[in-house]
């Protein structure tokens, strides 16, 4: 039994991981500042059922104003999950928030961080934005990053700061890039749970250009079980993973998938392509599975039903 914090503990990914860190018996502390990037209410609904777990505790806050030198005291890994997260938002007006939630609070957590003296681990949230248009597929990690959007800048920063604070002050950090990240409480703004829920509504899904670009999908349960490894593989400190789920789809495949599971046609409506949108992504995952033992264990398929089972229950 250890005791951890989830930073993002509201979120898509932070709830599932906390979730599983309080089943295994871990002590837990959440920390989720609600912001209203995407509806609070649905970050209420993924944390409601957490509190019956007598090793959890929220706190409610901003990371970049809380008190990390009592926070960390006797806490032995971090999982830094919070992000302002979103590709297409990343632009104009927006970018502040950007740089402050995924390079600013991140310099404020690293900087208690080197003075946690029970700290073992930081698992820092990346994200495949980093590579933008790679040039060899499957992506690995030694290709030199070119982020086609301000929020793969901002995540490349975080990465590079915690590069910086393990060689000048041994933080012992990890970073996981995922590659888009699927399955039940998935965000309102992300495709797989916008599509499903045009599809309850019976409206025509938003495809942006022509719907032949590819992505590497990895379902929820397999990026929480590389972030457990990355907490605990000794030979993880001061590495970068690519966290895929070792099968590239092109979208119009996934909503032939959709059609299948739903038991319907599905109408579609073809946009213009968005800025800062890679065209393909692939993940080579081979050195997650050489030194964290990960292994995709969820198919599309069966990770698409559990989601659309989900959406139905949502709405």
């Amino acid at each position: 039994m250890a005791k951890v914090i989830v930073t993002g503990a509201a979120g898509f990914i932070g709830s599932q991981l906390t979730e599983t860190l309080l089943k295994q018996g871990d002590e837990v502390i959440g920390v989720d500042e609600f912001n209203d990037y995407y509806d609070p209410a649905f970050k209420r609904k993924n944390v409601a059922h957490l509190h019956c777990f007598p090793g959890f505790e929220l706190i409610e806050g901003n990371i970049q104003f809380l008190d990390w030198q009592t926070l960390l005291l006797d806490v032995e890994v971090v999982y830094h999950q919070a992000a302002q997260a979103g590709v297409r938002a990343s632009w104009g007006q927006g970018f502040r928030a950007y740089t402050e939630r995924n390079i600013n609070a991140t310099q404020i957590l690293l900087e208690a961080a080197k003075d946690a003296k029970n700290l073992k681990r930081l698992v820092f949230a990346s994200s495949s934005s980093v590579y933008g248009d790679a040039e060899i597929l499957p992506t690995h990690e030694k290709i030199c990053p070119a982020p086609v959007s301000p929020y793969g800048i901002t995540k490349l920063a975080g990465e590079r700061l915690c590069g910086l604070y393990q060689k000048n002050f041994g933080v012992p950090f990890v970073a996981l890039r995922y590659f888009t990240v699927y399955g039940p409480r998935q965000r309102p703004d992300m495709a797989f749970h916008k599509f499903f829920k045009s599809i309850l509504e019976d409206e025509a899904i938003p495809i942006y250009g022509d719907g032949l670009q590819t992505r590497d999908f990895t379902f929820i349960s397999d990026v929480v079980a590389a972030n457990l490894a990355a907490a605990t593989v000794p030979e993880a400190v001061g590495e970068i993973f690519n966290i895929g789920g070792g099968s590239r789809v092109v979208l119009k495949q996934v909503l032939d998938t959709m059609e299948e599971i739903v038991g319907k046609p599905i109408k579609r409506n073809y946009i213009e392509k968005a800025m800062g949108d890679a065209r393909h992504t692939a993940a080579d995952v081979s050195k997650a599975q050489r030194i964290l033992g990960y292994q995709p264990q969820v198919c599309l398929t069966e990770g698409l039903t559990q989601e659309w089972e989900w959406v139905k229950a949502l709405y």
